[in-house]
């Protein structure tokens, strides 16, 4: 059985701060398969510290900065989207089928589909010698 006993704040897999874990039950066989680590305030506090940490800087990236980005995002969720769909199987104890097609297939077009969003999307519009931001 594996375990998921860290989380990824501020770019970095740190021990959570409270003790507190979870079995994650496989609802097709009743059978823990991994264990989780929950999540206290203090660890809330510390991911919105990091977070609004990111902003400062995210907040300047260009549209293009962010397109690569979202593709990277979708590159790597397609590389792996066997594991994706393995983890929806074993935790919502979906159908291998339902799994990769509807399931983890959505996070494929999700994404694709704030790619093509952000692409076509304008921060800034000129109305008269106005510029809207």
């Amino acid at each position: 059985m594996s375990n998921n006993l860290k989380f990824y704040i501020d770019g970095a897999w740190v021990e959570p701060s409270g003790t507190k874990t979870l079995e994650v039950i496989d609802p097709a066989t009743e059978e823990a398969f991994t264990t989780i680590a929950l999540g206290t305030e203090a660890d809330v506090d510390r991911a919105v510290k990091a977070a609004r940490k990111a902003f400062a800087t995210f907040s300047l990236t260009t549209k293009a900065e962010r397109l690569a980005l979202m593709r990277k995002l979708l590159e790597v969720y397609n590389r792996r989207f066997a594991e994706v769909a393995e983890a929806l199987m074993r935790e919502m104890g979906a159908p291998k089928k339902l799994a990769h097609t509807a399931q983890a297939g959505m996070g494929t077009a999700h994404l694709a589909k704030m790619i093509e969003t952000l692409e076509h999307f304008e921060f800034e519009e000129l109305r008269g010698t106005t510029l809207i931001a």
